[in-house]
């Protein structure tokens, strides 16, 4: 199946062949063995990547979905939980929280920075929390939290670590087994979604839990959930022949062969061809007069929030830019029309991102804005071989 576009969104990013097509395979019935070890398979793949000494659950559908499941099976009404808050996506927990009568704080970073290690330790001191939440890599903002820092600061306070992995899963490492600093931190939730670095159709809602998150589970007894209740879902993931609500078992399909080429890739290797993507991209852009909202030290690998140059006017941008083929998002909240997201992620390749980069020099300078193509290509090239050495 042919892309018609190339959607460097921040999310749903290019599907390849081999993910169209297992998806257009014949739907089977949901208990059908033929199905349910392909089911069962997406399950094993999803805790090879993740590696939690706990249980995976996939499940129909999205990164909200994910969000609530993660929260409503650790945290109860009454309780208190941090979030850290890098833009847009980090807040919408927020009034997930309030939704469940949990009580909620919040430790917001100025947009393209991230939040202070010394106030989320001073904050944790506070209060005690149930809970902390952090994006990983924030898809209004582009930065990426750092992991090193902030997990080892909640666990020291006893609190759980909650990843919120949309963005940045099967891009930016999330080990569910590693011990963060002198602690042995660990995370202790992992929650994402199927369409951004994992490349496959929107629809499915993946989420982790380690023995410390299961175990909070069990200590809150009856929760205010039914389909989000990891309870109901853990027969199926542990055999899914069992039934409880009926899997979209075409996207099934898709998601094993997506984790396929995935782990096919190796960990290790898709992590590094992120980080050559963003710093390319943004090396790049720079050359047009194009200012990355996030400094490279806080940037995350799978996208980026590109700040316009004097006088360029976005929707006139965008809608040039969408006319060559090449989808780009606008920016959200107060950067609304003073800037444009892009995304690096997934399946996207070294040659689209080169394509996109000379069509958006090729935009500018129709619109009345010189760009030096050939110096921007010239960084891009030099950004990627300087990250892959």
């Amino acid at each position: 199946m042919k892309n018609e576009e190339l959607l460097l969104i921040p999310g749903p990013t290019p599907v390849v062949d081999s993910i169209y097509d297992a998806m257009a395979s014949e739907t089977r019935g949901h208990t059908d063995q033929r199905f349910v070890e392909i089911y069962k398979n997406s399950i094993k793949q999803t805790r090879e990547l993740l590696k939690t000494d706990g249980e995976v659950f996939v499940i129909a559908g999205s990164g909200t979905i994910g969000m609530e499941m993660a929260i409503v099976n650790t945290v109860g009404a009454g309780e208190r939980l941090l979030v850290i808050s890098h833009g847009y996506f980090g807040d919408r927990f927020i009034t997930l929280c309030e939704a469940f009568g949990i009580e909620v704080d919040v430790l917001q970073a100025e947009w393209g920075q991230q939040v202070r290690a010394e106030d989320v330790e001073k904050k944790l001191k506070e209060h005690t929390y149930k809970a902390v939440t952090i994006t990983h890599a924030d898809t209004s903002t582009g930065v990426a939290a750092d992991l090193d820092v902030l997990v080892p600061i909640v666990k020291k306070h006893g609190a759980l670590a909650i990843l919120d992995g949309v963005c940045a899963t099967a891009a930016m490492e999330e080990d569910m087994s590693k011990g963060y600093g002198a602690q042995n931190a660990r995370i202790d939730v992992v929650l994402t979604g199927s369409q951004k670095a994992i490349g496959v159709p929107p629809g499915l809602a993946i989420v982790a839990f380690n023995k410390t998150a299961l175990n909070a589970r069990e200590q809150l007894g009856k929760i205010p959930a039914y389909y989000c209740d990891i309870y109901n879902w853990m027969p199926i993931m542990q055999n899914p022949a069992n039934y409880f609500a009926t899997p979209p078992v075409n996207l099934i399909y898709a998601y094993e062969e997506g984790m396929k080429l995935v782990l096919s890739e190796g960990l290790e290797e898709r992590y590094a061809r992120h980080t050559a993507y963003g710093r390319a991209v943004r090396g790049a852009l720079r050359e047009y007069g194009m200012t990355p909202l996030a400094n490279e030290d806080v940037a995350a690998s799978t996208l980026s929030c590109i700040l316009y140059p004097e006088g360029v006017d976005d929707r006139q941008f965008r809608a040039s830019l969408s006319k060559k083929g090449i989808i780009v998002a606008g920016a959200l909240s107060h950067l609304s029309g003073k800037a444009f997201r892009i995304g690096h992620m997934g399946n996207t390749t070294e040659g689209m991102l080169q394509m996109a980069i000379e069509e958006i020099g090729n935009t500018l300078n129709e619109i009345g804005y010189t760009a030096n193509i050939k110096q921007a290509l010239e960084r891009f090239h030099l950004e990627m071989a300087a990250v892959t050495a």
